[in-house]
């Protein structure tokens, strides 16, 4: 359903006629042929219920006219001055069909009841060629509510929904009129009379629902189950996510969804990015041809560091954290250092500006915290290396090798050395029990780390990676 409606509006936009439009025309041309069939045939006959018939039609000739035009505005891209789009015409030409309907319902109805109290009497003729007229109009009936029915549900329009609508109710008047003229022709005169108040009734009735649901739209009330659904994809999707709002409008048959999610105040700007991207595809695929916003914010948090951590992104300028670490003193004070990186083209007169406003932001995050160290780092840029042949460093590997068993207990998965302007850098990769804590895991790394580069003068750095054996 998705990919048809979304391939209507180029057609539309191309200058062609988008398969919408083509069933709206489709309604003008049966509506003008119905309308002059039954108009004639009422006159002829004398029949008020044939002609309020045709009054009907007239009706639905101008809803099928609207409708037409409606499409036309409701499939055009959104643009500067209609960011939503321009759904909303098809509703707007509902509620004018249904306001239209309700004033010939009217005057119909008035017509009625001054035939049977017999202000104006009539003179129907229920002559057989009236019949068979009525079944050339039961059959058009049928076949053009279907079409729009069916492409109201393709296509998720509320405009070609009214349509099919209007000509249901056709179909029931229709049937009321034949059953009016029959017993007009067994002698009870007033039954035309009575038939065209049935008929004013149910243009009534589809007329209030029709302006009703409609109404309901324009005044942005919420897609039924919407929301709910929204809410359900969010939990499934992101269940650490917090969900703080959720608002659904529903516009030329697309909904319209925006979201706020609270994610850790220490998620980076990717993490919270790769949340509401997760989210979004979620709700489009439950909720199809639907348009989604979603909006992050920090969540609030009773841990220290996260707490600690996000007020310390917040600052214009921290391009990273880390080494965040609290420290209880025995006097009961809590202070707390981390590790700041910066642009490295800032002076120290502008770094210290921001390191005082990551404290700032710190303290009011968490006033618990006493004071805060902030230690200030560049952010590195990329550095030239060279890999040198693995003959040079044969002795070198094998005695990385050793310090590694001994620490694991088992070899390497793997080892590999380059060097650069500091010295020798090694990338080790080494195996340890899937059930390790993560902390004991960083300790063995970081005892390799260290006895390597304490004991192997020409190595400036080991970088270790940890894989579950």
């Amino acid at each position: 359903m998705a990919g048809d409606a979304l391939t209507a509006a180029p057609a539309a936009e191309r200058g062609g006629m988008a398969p919408q439009q083509r069933s709206a025309l489709f309604s003008i041309a049966a509506a003008v042929f119905l309308l002059a069939l039954k108009l004639i045939t009422g006159l002829a006959a004398g029949s008020l219920a044939l002609i309020a018939e045709a009054a009907h039609s007239g009706t639905d000739l101008v809803a099928a006219l609207l409708t037409f035009y409606a499409l036309r505005v409701a499939l055009r891209p959104a643009d500067r001055d209609h960011p939503y789009g321009h759904g909303k015409a098809e509703h707007l030409a509902a509620l004018g069909e249904g306001a239209f309907l309700l004033v010939v319902s009217g005057v119909i109805v008035f017509e009625s009841i001054s035939r049977l109290t017999g202000k104006h009497p009539g003179e129907v003729d229920a002559a057989w060629w009236a019949f068979a007229v009525l079944g050339i109009v039961l059959a058009v009936d049928v076949s053009r509510s279907v079409v729009s029915f069916r492409a109201s549900r393709r296509y998720n329009s509320a405009a070609l929904a009214a349509n099919a609508l209007h000509f249901a109710s056709d179909f029931a008047g229709t049937l009321a009129v034949v059953v009016g003229l029959a017993f007009v022709r067994a002698g009870y005169e007033s039954a035309d009379a009575w038939a065209a108040l049935f008929v004013a009734g149910l243009v009534i009735l589809a007329a209030i629902r029709l302006m009703r649901q409609n109404v309901q739209v324009l005044m942005d009330q919420a897609p039924s189950d919407a929301a709910e659904i929204t809410r359900a994809v969010i939990a499934d999707v992101e269940p650490h996510a917090e969900v703080r709002r959720v608002r659904v409008r529903e516009a030329g048959g697309r909904a319209f969804v925006d979201a706020v999610l609270g994610v850790a105040p220490d998620a980076a700007v990717g993490q919270g990015h790769a949340v509401a991207d997760n989210v979004e595809r979620a709700i489009q695929e439950a909720l199809p041809r639907s348009d989604v916003t979603i909006h992050i914010e920090q969540r609030e948090s009773s841990d220290l560091r996260e707490r600690a951590t996000g007020a310390a992104l917040s600052v214009r300028r921290v391009r990273e954290v880390h080494n965040v670490r609290t420290v209880v003193v025995d006097d009961g004070r809590t202070e707390l250092s981390l590790h700041v990186k910066l642009p490295a083209d800032e002076t120290l007169t502008e770094a210290h500006r921001i390191a005082d406003a990551v404290e700032d932001a710190i303290l009011a995050a968490a006033p618990e915290i006493s004071s805060v160290h902030v230690h200030l780092e560049p952010l590195a840029g990329a550095l030239a290396a060279t890999v040198p042949p693995p003959a040079e460093f044969e002795d070198l590997r094998a005695r990385l090798e050793v310090i590694a068993r001994d620490v694991t207990g088992s070899p390497t998965r793997s080892l590999s050395l380059h060097r650069e302007p500091r010295g020798i850098v090694a990338f080790m990769t080494i195996a340890l029990p899937g059930d390790d804590t993560l902390a004991t895991a960083h300790e063995a790394a970081a005892r390799i780390e260290s006895r390597a580069e304490s004991t192997l003068a020409d190595v400036a750095a080991v970088i270790v990676h940890t894989e579950p054996a």
